[in-house]
């Protein structure tokens, strides 16, 4: 028996409000699972119900920071039904359309995994996918078998649907190709003065996604994303359609760049640091330009964003400050360092590593970072987090003195150690993975410096 879906409705969203009030969580998950079980079709039809329809957004990193972008922008013209938390999984979308009231179009951060499922319930008017890094691969599996998912969504949409990717990643720069109809935005970076000289070691999609054979780059700026090339077959980074230029990165401040497109060019001047920001806004401002936002909104949405929790978030604690830099696999961790180093290396660093489901059980990633360039000027090292050890170990390895690393398993007496080994005025870096972020946050929250994740996102 299926109840009117009012009620349905009506029934989540009490369930979200007892959950708030019993301190059990913010209410991102819990409604959505519950009327996924009153009526397992419940979010296709809300979702059908939204005006303006919906866009979704994907991406090993920086799906949060993207969205939220996204976010600002839009909402200069239209109210949204958001996941500003980041629960993106099918019960975190369904939640947030049950939340939102007088929604006019639908902005969903989704999972990797889940993408396929909420693209064929949602029926999204535009789909945005930023990047594909290898990634808990007890979970996701090997990064060519997402790509092959990825694509068999791509197909699958309907040619009404636009669809936006980063030319600068060989797997999605394919997709061009492999969808048949409809419109693809293609974006990405020019701006060979940010280019590394070579490709990182820990690059992903190094072979050709045709015929195997290795890449050769003009220019190569985060892991695998670039201006690539097969010398056998020809397969190349497909033409832009929107892209950055004259990229001036300031160190842990901010960042801006030339925003260009075939009808002409802005300049953008972002208030969070580092390049992948610079593809973050590039993302943000392919899929809302393919929404229709025009190129004023456009610009002031992003240079009125502030990071999104936990992603180069600075929380004030009294006298001195909290610098909190997600870190959850190699080619994101080591932007983050590279970030980092160009503001100038931390004297005390704080790095939280977990292994919950939600982090990836294997943590050998650690071990294909390059935290080496941390070491020069870095005085005391905070290993955290269920498997601190294992980050000990790691640094030990990088070259830093087991003299200047201490072990400190639960991450509040970390964070107490690291404040009490940073000046009054000065900050501590902290680079946490993703359960080690969010206990951070609820740490702060409860000292009474920052609002929990949840209400921050709201």
């Amino acid at each position: 028996m299926r109840f009117p879906l009012a009620l349905e409705v009506g029934l989540a969203r009490t369930a979200a409000g007892l959950s708030r009030l019993a301190g059990a969580g913010g209410g991102t998950t819990l409604p959505g699972k519950l009327l996924s079980k009153l009526d397992p079709g419940a979010v296709d039809r809300l979702a059908a119900r939204l005006p303006q329809g919906s866009a979704l957004v994907s991406a090993t990193n920086g799906k949060t920071t993207t969205a939220a972008m996204v976010a600002r922008i839009l909402e200069l013209s239209w109210r949204l039904a958001h996941n500003r938390a980041g629960a993106n999984l099918v019960s975190g979308v369904t939640s947030a359309l049950i939340a939102a009231r007088g929604a006019e179009l639908g902005l969903f951060e989704v999972d990797e995994a889940a993408l396929p499922e909420v693209a064929r319930r949602v029926r999204p008017r535009a789909v945005s996918l930023w990047n594909l890094f290898r990634d808990q691969l007890d979970r996701y599996g090997e990064l060519e078998l997402l790509a092959e998912r990825w694509r068999g969504m791509a197909r699958e949409l309907p040619a009404e649907a636009g669809l936006v990717v980063n030319g600068d990643d060989p797997q999605l720069g394919d997709l061009v190709r492999v969808r048949a109809a409809g419109t693809t935005t293609v974006f990405g970076v020019d701006d060979p003065r940010h280019a590394s000289p070579e490709l990182q070691h820990a690059a992903d999609s190094k072979w050709c996604v045709r015929c195997g054979t290795p890449y050769e780059y003009a220019a190569a700026y985060i892991g695998h994303l670039g201006d690539y090339r097969c010398p056998s077959c020809g397969h190349a980074r497909p033409a832009l359609d929107m892209w950055a230029r004259e990229i001036e990165l300031n160190g842990l401040e901010s960042v801006s760049f030339e925003l260009c497109a075939p009808q002409g060019s802005r300049r953008i001047e972002l208030q969070v640091p580092g390049l992948y920001n610079v593809y973050n806004a590039l993302a943000a401002a392919s899929l809302a330009s393919a929404l229709g936002a025009s190129g004023d909104d456009i610009q002031a949405g992003l240079q009125g964003f502030s990071a999104a929790f936990g992603r180069f978030e600075r929380i004030a604690l009294g006298e001195r400050s909290l610098l909190v830099l997600l870190i959850k696999n190699p080619a994101g961790a080591n932007e983050v360092v590279r970030t980092l180093v160009a503001g100038g290396a931390p004297r005390v660093l704080l790095v939280a590593l977990n292994d919950g489901i939600a982090d990836g059980r294997d943590v050998s990633w650690i071990w294909d970072v390059d935290f080496e360039p941390l070491l020069d000027g870095l005085e005391r090292l905070i290993a955290t987090g269920e498997r601190a050890a294992e980050l000990a170990l790691r640094f030990k390895y990088a070259g830093l003195s087991p003299g200047a690393i201490e072990v400190v398993p639960s991450l509040e007496e970390a964070l107490d150690r690291g404040l009490e080994l940073t000046p009054a005025g000065g900050e501590l870096a902290a680079l946490p993975t993703y359960t080690a972020m969010l206990a951070l946050r609820d740490l702060v929250a409860r000292r009474g410096f920052a609002r929990p994740y949840w209400e921050e996102a709201a």
